[in-house]
């Protein structure tokens, strides 16, 4: 897969990357308003609407890396939580085992293609190629962009998921030293973007990840 997509890559990657954010943050909505919050059904978080989960800087990101970037963030209100630190580490993972979740399903599929294109075996061979190789680049896709999202969501950057669930995991006193990044996290992940930092370091985690999903498919 090319690092900069070509007309055909980018719109079969459109359904994969739709499914992987919605799915993400829909997640963490669930799991806010299982907890005791109801700040994301407010806000009409727990939709399966795609437009209401994307963000404009994350989604360029996906597209040309087809593996990092990242969503409009949910709204949790912590004060609603009985035990807002440990309670905030459940929201923030939700997101990331929601896409491992996700592509573990998309690796199962394209493993199977063969059986899901069987009954347009019966059409011809035009027809089969005509749907299987798209649905077997989406499906590839799908592996590929879910686990970059929970990967790059899990590193422990500010606004990222991973912050959250480390500052659960600190003593209190750490924790709020730790929490004062916060303002600054989003500069410092953009610089970390664009110096091509983060990519030297979770690039080849997802890329191998992925390819052990895929069974080497791609």
């Amino acid at each position: 897969m090319s690092f900069l997509p070509d007309l055909h890559i980018l719109i079969v990657m459109t359904v994969p990357l739709l499914a992987a954010v919605t799915v993400h943050e829909v997640a963490h909505g669930l799991m806010a308003y299982r907890l005791g919050d109801p700040t994301p059904k407010m806000a009409g978080r727990l939709t399966l609407n795609p437009i209401k989960h994307l963000d404009l800087f994350g989604t360029l990101a996906f597209i040309l890396t087809q593996a990092i970037g990242w969503a409009k963030p949910v709204p949790v209100n912590p004060q609603n939580l009985k035990s807002p630190r440990r309670d905030m580490m459940w929201i923030a993972l939700a997101g990331p085992m929601a896409n491992f979740l996700l592509a573990a399903s998309c690796a199962l599929l394209l493993r199977n293609l063969h059986l899901l294109l069987w009954p347009l075996s019966f059409l011809g061979q035009g027809v089969l190629q005509f749907f299987g190789k798209p649905l077997l680049l989406m499906l590839a896709l799908g592996v590929q962009l879910n686990i970059g999202l929970a990967i790059f969501n899990l590193l422990p950057v500010p606004p990222l998921d991973g912050s959250k669930v480390l500052a659960g995991l600190l003593p209190r006193k750490l924790a709020w030293h730790y929490s004062r990044l916060e303002p600054f996290g989003f500069i410092i992940l953009l610089l970390l973007i664009f110096t091509g930092t983060i990519q030297k370091i979770i690039l080849p985690a997802i890329l191998k990840l992925s390819y052990f999903l895929r069974g080497g498919l791609l």
